[in-house]
C-alpha cells in the first residue's frame, strides 16, 4: 500500500472537513490516539465517538489549510490551521501537526496530535 496516497486521500477529506469519515475509513479497528490534553482513544469506535462529538460542536466552520505533509516510510506528519466558531460562542482556532504511523495495509494504527492553540 502507498503510504503517500493514503496520506493525501486522508489530508483532503480532513481539509473539507469531512474528519469522521476520515477516520472511518483510514483507522484500523485497533488504532490509537492521543493529543496534547491526555485525551487519548483505544479504538477506531472511540475516536469516531470522540470526533462526532467534536464536529457536532462546531457552529460554524471558517477556515482549514493544509499547510504541508511530509512522509517518512509508516510515518507521517501533516500541518493544519483549524478555525471554528463554536455552538457555546467560543472559538477555536488551532495550529496543529498530525504524526501518524500507518501499517502495511494503508490503515493509521497511531495517531498524535502535537498542537498550539493561537487564540
Amino acid at each position: 500500500m502507498n503510504i503517500k496516497e493514503q496520506v493525501q486521500k486522508m489530508d483532503a477529506m480532513v481539509s473539507q472537513g469531512d474528519i469522521v469519515n476520515a477516520v472511518k475509513q483510514f483507522f484500523s479497528a485497533n488504532a490509537n490516539t492521543s493529543d496534547y490534553g491526555g485525551v487519548k482513544t483505544a479504538s477506531r469506535d472511540q475516536m469516531v465517538e470522540k470526533m462526532e462529538g467534536f464536529t457536532g460542536a462546531i457552529a460554524q466552520v471558517n477556515g482549514i489549510t493544509h499547510h504541508r505533509t511530509l512522509v517518512d516510510g509508516n510515518a507521517s506528519a501533516s500541518e493544519f490551521t483549524f478555525d471554528f466558531d463554536m455552538k457555546d460562542n467560543s472559538r477555536i482556532l488551532w495550529h496543529e501537526i498530525i504524526r501518524r504511523v500507518w501499517n502495511d495495509s494503508g490503515e493509521v494504527v497511531e495517531e498524535t496530535y502535537f498542537d498550539a492553540k493561537i487564540a
